[in-house]
């Protein structure tokens, strides 16, 4: 069932249930009295409802809706300019009735409510109804006409070049040896292997506590997701640390560029090693009772994946077996061709060194990949590379070597070194819209094209493809659809406050917070998604909306797309506003990013 049927059928059984719930009152007996005494209020039937509450009572997603009928003529006193009720009322016959109220059975009345809820659910979300999200799709944060795009910018590694799981086992490994070897850690630290579904990107670490954690886009930390070493953090505990709250002050947090006088956010793909390493080594320390300086930990760890890197360990690793390292190079060419033969300039501005570059290139691409491009910057030093303004470009040979000549223009096909945006620019005249920079690191590659100089940018985020697949299961969908359909049922039914009622709620509230639980550990044990905490957006994701104009799993996605295509976001309800259309009557699922046209893509 496609979802345009499955949130007509929602809201045509909800619509149809307030219809019926209308009709009932108006049938009965009608009255709108209230006493100044007591909270209940009776009918002349002898039933009664909760003050504030009508007789009968449907609801929608978007709130509670109360019937209320016509009320019977009552005495009214004039009292100075107000009006005031006496508390009794006209029957059939003409008699006078009182209002004084029994008791209604309300833990009958929720638990009704709850399985009218729980079977409209099961019923009308078939199994299989979100399975149809396509990981190949493009999914817009701002509206971008690629029909306008007439300049495209690329990344390399992780953008041109998306690298197998492999890559993360080595980085751990040599890092761990070089902790081991050249900063003098204890031996015992090698029986840790690396663990690689341990860690997700955007995660912060408070560095002078040894913490790895997940914050929300409000800087609050997530329940169940802060780890000492390899062990989580019981939540009174992480109240206590810090003081009395689950909120990090801006102040502490991350600054622009996710490194914070006390946290730091890993933001790269390339992280993941990193932030392993450092639970580890907490856990050593911690598990054999050696006291040690986090601080310490910290800058040691960050050192010794520094050194795989300057020290050329990970280009070796890569070009030495490229077969083994680098996915697919097949669409990579694909999507250069296209771009080139459609008219399109292309450039590419990567921190990584020429060599390097040209080896994966050559072996993804060819031996004429320098052709598809109208401008080659390597070791550009980004984000330094947006924001400076002094270091000039320098020309490298075809064997890699510096050359001294002044730089007057940026020609096709030749290698530059360093170099800065402003001068870029100069060179080239590309401004605003009209290009699109596509990249994995949302602040080193995006933050300042977008907040600074117009561009339109691409955020690459590999992760999506399991995401994606998770959200697509028979489990996620059910599971997400009544985790929101349950806390509809908590926001409208907390206005019962008798014992009875209260108890029902707590059980709900019990069961929300498994239900919570079991979606989180779809994604991750740890940290569950990347994209959300229990319901918030993470501090990545709301960083990902921000810096980017659309984000893909891989430029190949730019394959199911003709270049004239635009792309809209969704317009998704503010608080404020009324869910207007009906896919969004079909809570969690239908919130779900999906282009029915887009269901045979790849």
């Amino acid at each position: 069932m496609s979802f345009q049927k499955v949130g007509l059928s929602l809201g045509r059984a909800l619509w149809n249930n307030v219809n019926a719930g209308r009709t009932a009152a108006k049938s009965s007996t009608q009255f709108n009295e209230f006493s100044n005494k007591s909270d209940e209020v009776k009918s002349p039937t002898g039933q009664c409802t909760n003050k504030g509450f009508g007789a009968v009572t449907q609801t929608t997603n978007q709130g509670p809706l109360t019937s209320s009928a016509p009320s019977l003529p009552e005495k009214q006193h004039e009292v100075g300019k107000k009006r005031r009720f006496d508390g009794t009322s006209r029957g059939p016959a003409g008699r006078p009735y009182s209002l004084t109220a029994g008791k209604v059975d309300q833990k009958a009345h929720l638990w009704a409510r709850y399985n009218d809820t729980k079977r409209l659910v099961h019923e009308l979300i078939p199994p299989g109804a979100c399975s149809i999200l396509n990981p190949s799709a493009i999914y817009a944060n701002n509206e971008v006409s690629l029909e306008e795009v007439d300049i495209y910018g690329f990344d390399y590694d992780y953008t041109l070049a998306l690298y197998s799981n492999n890559l993360d086992t080595m980085i751990y490994d040599t890092a761990r040896d070089f902790l081991i070897e050249h900063f003098k850690y204890p031996e015992g630290i090698h029986k840790y292997d690396y663990v690689p579904n341990f860690a997700a990107r955007g995660l912060h670490y408070d560095i002078q506590k040894g913490l790895l954690m997940k914050i929300d886009a409000f800087h609050y930390i997530e329940p169940g997701t802060v780890y000492r070493g390899l062990k989580p953090v019981p939540d009174e505990e992480v109240v206590g640390l810090y003081g009395g709250t689950h909120h990090v002050p801006l102040n502490q947090d991350s600054g622009f560029y996710g490194k914070g006088p006390k946290m730091k956010q890993f933001m790269d793909v390339f992280s993941l090693p990193e932030m392993t390493l450092l639970a580890v080594a907490n856990d050593y320390f911690i598990s054999n009772d050696i006291e040690y300086d986090p601080v310490h930990l910290y800058k040691d760890v960050s050192e010794a994946i520094g050194m795989v890197h300057l020290k050329g360990f990970m280009y070796k690793w890569i070009t030495q077996d490229l077969e083994k390292f680098i996915l697919s190079g097949e669409p990579t060419r694909a999507v250069l061709q296209r771009l080139v033969s459609q008219g399109k300039k292309l450039f590419l501005i990567t921190n990584s060194p020429f060599s390097f570059v040209d080896k994966g290139m050559v072996y993804m691409v060819g031996q004429n990949w320098r052709e598809f491009f109208d401008a080659i910057i390597v070791q550009a030093d980004k984000p330094h590379f947006f924001n400076d303004c002094f270091k000039p470009f320098r020309r490298l040979d075809s064997n890699g070597d510096l050359q001294w000549d002044k730089i007057n223009s940026l020609e096709k096909g030749q290698i530059y070194k360093q170099g800065n945006l402003f001068e870029f620019l100069r060179l080239t005249g590309w401004r605003g819209s009209k290009v699109l920079y596509f990249g994995d690191h949302l602040y080193s590659d995006l933050a300042d094209l977008m907040l600074r100089h117009g561009w339109r940018t691409g955020a690459i985020v590999p992760e999506l493809i399991h995401e994606t697949k998770v959200v697509n299961t028979k489990q996620y969908a059910l599971g997400l659809t009544w985790l929101q359909a349950l806390t509809g049922l908590l926001e409208r039914m907390q206005i019962h406050r008798d014992p009875e009622s209260q108890k029902v709620l707590q059980e709900w509230m019990k069961e929300r917070e498994e239900l919570r639980a079991v979606t989180k550990n779809l994604f991750n044990p740890q940290f569950g998604s990347i994209f959300r905490t229990s319901h918030n957006p993470t501090y990545f994701s709301r960083r990902l909306c921000r810096f980017s104009d659309v984000y893909m799993a891989s430029i190949s996605c730019l394959l199911n797309y003709d270049l004239s295509y635009t792309f809209y976001p969704r317009r998704t309800p503010l608080q404020h506003e009324a869910p207007l259309w009906m896919d969004q009557l079909c809570t969690g699922c239908m919130k779900t990013p999906f282009l029915e046209e887009m269901a045979l893509i790849r």
